[in-house]
């Protein structure tokens, strides 16, 4: 996938105050988000800049586009 995570998202929420049992419970991010996030996949834009929104950054903060050539 040419779009990669430059960041360790959950990591950086953790950092943040923001530990993956806060999200879940406070429910800022649903399961299959923090799945996908754990496993570097992709996830939607609302997911996106919600985690922008809680890491107080830019998409370009978190991803990075990387030529498959």
């Amino acid at each position: 996938m040419p779009i990669t995570y430059k960041i360790n998202v959950l990591a950086e929420l953790k950092e943040k105050g923001y530990p993956t049992t806060v999200l879940r419970k406070e429910k800022i991010l649903g399961e299959s988000a923090i799945q996908r996030l754990r496993h570097r996949q992709s996830v939607s834009y609302t997911v996106l800049a919600r985690v922008c929104k809680l890491l107080n950054c830019q998409p370009g903060d978190i991803l990075e586009y990387v030529d498959d050539e």
